[in-house]
């Protein structure tokens, strides 16, 4: 299936102000891509790019004073599956895992694994090792929390969504990280764009997305706690320790945000 997809950020700046933009599709899928998902800018500035240290494709910029825009738009060619599930995946001993994982197993700005392993190891040192036990933590969390807009806050950790009990995807994704990684299961926070594709009406307002990424079996797999559910259409930007590493963007002084829109949905021939 062709997938259309992109976004569309305008703000407001009093001055010149420095950003990175992180909101092209992943390296992973560029292949599937019809057409380069370049970054465009309303007004033209000069944009340079890198790779960040988790593989990352960045852009850097200087908005100007005023109105300023910034998005992508592209076509993508999908096999319309759902995310691949292996209920025999089996968790790895920590002494055998790459050394590039063993990142993927420690704290970070939003996930304290100090603060969660003792509740982690009560509530799932039962459970069977491996895809068993990462569906039970997403289990836990789909039910612990309840989503809502209104309970979202940039500063908001895994502990504190632990005790508060309120979110949105970012928030199940960090504590369903945190809670992986106290079980020695090596855990990563993805960003990027789920879809509305096999799903029935209504749709709620299109948003990018955060679920998780765990190692098992020697494969990255896909889990989504929010959803709780595999999807069709599930397309990557970036993936990091923590929303720390992948923000869509970040912009180094003062600005409002006035418009905001995503969108990605099929394409009828």
């Amino acid at each position: 299936m062709r997938i259309q997809l992109g976004c569309e950020m305008i703000y407001q700046f009093a001055a010149p102000t420095p950003m990175i933009a992180m909101l092209n599709v992943h390296h992973s899928r560029f292949a599937s891509l019809e057409q380069p998902d370049h970054l465009t800018t309303t007004p033209i500035v000069p944009l340079s790019s890198y790779r960040d240290s988790f593989g990352n494709w960045c852009n850097r910029l200087v908005a100007p004073a005023g109105t300023f825009s910034l998005g992508t738009n592209t076509v993508l060619h999908d096999d319309g599956g759902y995310d691949p599930v292996d209920v025999t995946a089996q968790q790895h001993p920590v002494e055998t895992l790459p050394s590039d994982v063993l990142l993927y197993l420690l704290g970070s700005r939003y996930c304290e694994t100090d603060l969660l392993s003792e509740i982690a190891w009560q509530r799932f040192q039962s459970t069977p090792p491996g895809w068993q036990r990462v569906q039970a933590i997403c289990d836990f969390v789909h039910d612990h929390i309840t989503f809502g807009y209104e309970h979202s806050r940039p500063t908001r950790t895994a502990a504190e969504a632990y005790r508060e009990r309120v979110g949105v995807c970012r928030d199940y994704t960090h504590l369903a990280v945190t809670l992986c990684r106290c079980m020695n299961i090596p855990a990563r926070y993805c960003t990027g764009y789920v879809s509305d594709i096999g799903n029935p009406p209504p749709y709620a307002d299109m948003d990018f997305a955060a679920w998780m990424e765990v190692y098992l079996g020697g494969h990255w797999w896909t889990f989504d706690p929010r959803n709780n559910a595999p999807c069709i259409g599930r397309v990557l930007i970036a993936q990091g320790r923590d929303a720390t590493d992948v923000p869509l963007t970040h912009t180094f002084g003062p600005n409002t945000l006035s418009g905001f829109s995503v969108w990605i949905y099929q394409l009828t021939e």
